[in-house]
């Protein structure tokens, strides 16, 4: 089992429960590949997250940066769509940086409707996983992460 933290923000209206075996398995995938942005998708449904899909990341500068491969991409959208699920998160991770939206970022988000996941490696070797929802003028807020135990699926 891996130690997640989940940044600590006041309580607020805007709160999304996700499984902790999801947010276990984002913060494997991110230290499994520690110098490079791990990336990928999150498949939900009825707005329940259920389901990782990484994804390789092909940038030519992958220790700052990511682009996922587009195959990868399309066959996870065709997974979740056959298995009744919607896209309920694009997720990568900064390795050298903490876990919020870098200007990239900002510039080069292009799904609106989804939320945003940033896992981070550089808080004491615990990775630090927050949400954001990112807006068509390229600001962002946070939203509160609630890990739960729960295997529900609605």
């Amino acid at each position: 089992m891996v130690f997640v933290i989940l940044h600590h923000m006041p309580m607020t209206d805007e709160e999304i429960e996700i499984p902790l075996s999801l947010l276990n398995q984002l913060a494997h995938h991110a230290q499994s590949s520690p110098q490079i942005e791990i990336c990928g998708l999150i498949g939900s449904r009825n707005g329940v997250p259920i389901c990782c899909y990484p994804i390789d990341n092909i940038s030519s500068m992958p220790e700052s940066r990511f682009k996922m491969d587009a195959q990868q991409q399309i066959n996870a959208m065709r997974t979740m769509r056959e298995s009744n699920q919607d896209l309920f998160a694009i997720y990568h991770s900064h390795p050298n940086s903490e876990a919020s939206p870098s200007e990239r970022d900002l510039n080069e988000a292009a799904y609106y409707e989804v939320l945003y996941i940033i896992i981070s490696l550089g808080v004491q070797g615990n990775p630090e996983i927050r949400g954001f929802w990112i807006n068509k003028s390229r600001e962002f807020r946070e939203i509160r992460l609630l890990a739960h135990n729960s295997h529900r699926i609605s």
